[in-house]
């Protein structure tokens, strides 16, 4: 079992519908670093350019999913802030997702992630700090 499959064996609800509805796929997982990849088809907009709240969901995903690797098992992850700049458009192919840890603290942590085109191109980056909070029980 990789490490990816073993991560989501152990989830309630595995990458939950809204990834998998989006077609979200876990590349890489640590809690340094997480990639995964999206279509742009099926998440865009009327004028079909990318959505810019799916570059948000998929940036979200990637910055919640290391936040809880850092935090386990003590706490888990809950989203205090995000924001994004979206670069370029895209109307189809394949993105990429690439969270970079920027702070891996006790009760937060902050992540820069970057999207990427198939061309390499930046098409969106983003932020996101997560508050480190005990689990309900």
């Amino acid at each position: 079992m990789t490490d990816i499959e073993a991560y989501l064996a152990a989830l309630p609800e595995g990458m939950g519908k809204l990834n998998e509805k989006m077609g979200i796929e876990l590349v890489e997982i640590s809690p340094e670093r997480v990639v995964a990849t999206m279509p742009v088809e099926g998440n865009t907009q009327p004028f079909g350019l990318l959505h810019g709240g799916a570059s948000v969901v998929l940036a979200e995903t990637l910055g919640s999913i290391g936040s809880g690797l850092h935090a386990a098992p003590e706490r888990v992850p809950v989203g205090v802030d995000i924001n994004a700049t979206h670069h370029r458009s895209a109307t189809s192919g394949l993105l990429t997702g690439t969270a970079t840890a920027i702070h891996l603290g006790r009760t937060s942590a902050a992540y820069e992630i970057v999207i990427t085109d198939e061309q390499g191109r930046r098409i969106c980056t983003s932020r996101i700090t997560c508050a480190l909070v005990e689990p309900r029980r």
